[in-house]
């Protein structure tokens, strides 16, 4: 159990994109049927990292193609299947064949890639039945049972063969959402207690403390990853007595997940220290993730997914609270893999999950652990402060310049997927909402808008949470922020106002004549049209320190030598700046809002933008 518990694009000038007040319609394409991929649809597996757009979504939460599968075949108590579609905590009935049959609508934003929360089987539901406010589902997915099949409220392993065809055959990749820290919680504790035990005071040589029986005669501890080693763990006794139902003995698969001895089984996490690694993440049981054996399950079951099913990336839950041996060896593994199936430029990005807006720590987690790239948090935090008006545009502006830190720099940063919120922290709109205090509707909108093309213009791979382009604005974080798209029937969703638009989530909204639809499907046009965009280091050109005014960032790509210039306007006043650029540059065209018909004078432009505008101004030179 757990143990804690209407403002069209026109309407302000400067929002709409190039010269043009709707995004243009988006090209036919094929049906959601899976298809055998084509010699020439192949190429979509040449695509970099850096070259997506990536659309986030909680299969739960998206899209009923089967009313069937609501409840998981587990019946009509909610204890048992944890459906309740009027619970904000309950499994709502969206499924795989539902987002198979949304294709259409995802692609036509423009993106190209969809990363989706875990879909393997999990425990329905946990919690402690004595206390109600403890219950929920795993809706989520991130309380797995069975890391070899689909969860039955979701679909079948067949279903989301079906669905990964019917993307590849568009060209689109999948993203999978992965968990190598824990297991859902079936682990219990014969002491009746879980506060962490620490190394020092509870060591794997004896049982229940230091002046305890000695055990594990000869174990050296978990930095000796030697086979002769790891045969001298025998017992798990040594924090905590495991306990486990009758019932749930041979819970998980595959079965080797179900000895204790492939478990910390310390307690539960303080969030801080070695707790952070070693703790159970909320009272999921924690894997001793430093074991050979965990490490080469885990690899086999990860594998497994891509020589089965072809999938195209990993986004790692609750990287930072596994040991960095443990990526050392996963990482290159699962990349060898890929390879072998054909698969290349295979994505894995961490989740480090941090709220301020700074770079280091995820930086640092990379060195230490040899992971490709990292959800950029600090993106998040940064645009969430600099476009609702509360922090100058100095402060992205610093975040851009600690590119540095990361291991490969500015060519690492790039390929970093950028967010703007997500089911965690909450909704964009949410924070803007916090920090743009007194905003009326049409503020929050443009705002909203705003932060978004700085997602799609400045340097990462931008990440779309489902929602977001309907206009979605949480109440607050985790469960107050995965609203249903197909009708709702919760309350605490029902009662919001969008943005953009007078629905509401009790009727389906997949409008895509929504301002932000329109806007991210247009800005998802410009951003695949432009190297520089899409892969260009970032040159911090000018930035406003004190209120909100100016933010302007010069982007070049190294290969094809293209540079444009990007400009915010984060202030409710108008702003006209002579700004620096490229000395090589000798005219200027518009790709996105309003950008001057020539230079100010060689290495100089004049940036002009609205109230909340954006630009992105290609930069010429004497070939082009």
């Amino acid at each position: 159990m757990i143990r804690h518990a209407a403002l069209l694009l026109t309407a302000t000038a400067g929002l709409a994109l190039p010269a043009c007040a709707t995004a243009p319609a988006p090209a036919p394409v094929p049906s959601a049927a899976a298809a055998p991929i084509t010699e020439a649809q192949q190429s979509f597996r040449a695509r970099p990292v850096t070259d997506e757009v990536i659309y986030f979504v909680l299969p739960d939460r998206f899209a009923n193609g089967d009313p069937g599968n609501d409840d998981g075949g587990y019946g009509p108590d909610k204890m048992a299947s944890g459906y309740d579609p009027a619970g904000k905590g309950w499994y709502h009935g969206g499924d795989l064949k539902g987002l198979t049959e949304k294709l259409d609508y995802i692609q036509g934003m423009g993106v190209t890639a969809i990363w989706f929360a875990p879909i393997f089987k999990n425990k329905p539901v946990q919690g402690d039945a004595s206390k109600p406010e403890t219950l929920s589902a795993g809706y989520h997915g991130y309380w797995v049972t069975d890391f070899t099949q689909v969860d039955p409220h979701f679909g079948t392993n067949a279903e989301f063969k079906a669905f990964v065809d019917a993307a590849h055959a568009r060209g689109m990749k999948v993203y999978m959402d992965i968990i190598t820290n824990h297991t859902a919680d079936v682990i219990h504790y014969a002491e009746g207690e879980y506060t962490y035990r620490s190394k020092g005071e509870y060591p794997y040589s004896t049982r229940g403390g230091v002046d305890g029986e000695p055990i594990n005669p000869g174990f050296r501890g978990g930095s000796d990853g030697s086979a002769d080693n790891w045969a001298r763990l025998t017992s798990s006794d040594y924090a905590y007595t495991p306990k486990i139902a009758e019932a749930e003995k041979n819970f998980k698969v595959p079965a080797w997940l179900n000895d204790p001895i492939y478990y910390h089984n310390r307690g539960d996490s303080a969030w801080v220290g070695e707790s952070s690694i070693y703790g159970d993440f909320a009272g999921l049981d924690d894997l001793f993730t430093e074991h050979p054996r965990v490490i080469e399950g885990m690899i086999d079951i990860f594998g497994g997914w891509i020589d089965e099913f072809g999938i195209d990336g990993f986004r790692i839950d609750t990287a930072k609270h596994v040991n960095p041996e443990f990526w050392q060896a996963f990482v290159p593994a699962i990349e060898a893999r890929a390879k072998a199936a054909g698969i290349q430029n295979f994505h894995i990005f961490g989740e480090v999950y941090w709220s301020d807006p700074v770079q280091p720590l995820g930086a640092e987690i990379m060195a230490k652990s040899s992971l490709p790239y990292t959800l950029d948090f600090g993106f998040a935090s940064a645009a969430q402060r600099v476009v609702g008006g509360e922090s100058a545009p100095s402060l992205m502006a610093n975040l851009l310049e600690q590119d540095a830190v990361y291991p490969g720099g500015q060519e690492t940063a790039v390929g970093l997927p950028t967010f703007l919120g997500n089911h965690d922290m909450g909704r964009f709109s949410m924070f803007v909402r916090e920090h743009a205090q007194g905003a009326d509707a049409d503020e929050l909108l443009a705002r909203t808008m705003l932060g978004h093309a700085m997602m799609f213009t400045l340097r990462g791979v931008p990440t779309v949470y489902y929602g977001d382009e309907q206009g979605f604005i949480s109440d607050g974080n985790d469960q107050l922020a995965r609203e249903n798209m197909f009708p709702s029937r919760t309350p605490q969703y029902n009662d919001n106002d969008l943005l953009g638009t007078d629905a509401t989530t009790a009727e389906a909204n997949f409008d895509t004549a929504h301002p932000l639809y329109q806007l991210i499907a247009a800005l998802s046009e410009v951003r695949l049209s432009s190297p520089a965009l899409m892969r260009g280091h970032s040159i911090v050109r000018a930035f406003d320190h004190e209120g909100p005014g100016l933010l302007a960032v010069e982007r070049h790509d190294p290969e094809s030598g293209e540079r444009v210039l990007t400009a915010f306007n984060t202030s409710n006043q108008s702003i006209s700046r002579l700004v620096e650029v490229d000395y090589g540059a000798t005219g200027v065209a518009a790709l996105m809002g309003q950008c001057p018909v020539s230079l100010a004078a060689r290495g100089s432009v004049r940036i002009d933008l609205p109230a909340l505008g954006y630009a992105a101004c290609t930069l010429l030179d004497e070939a082009d």
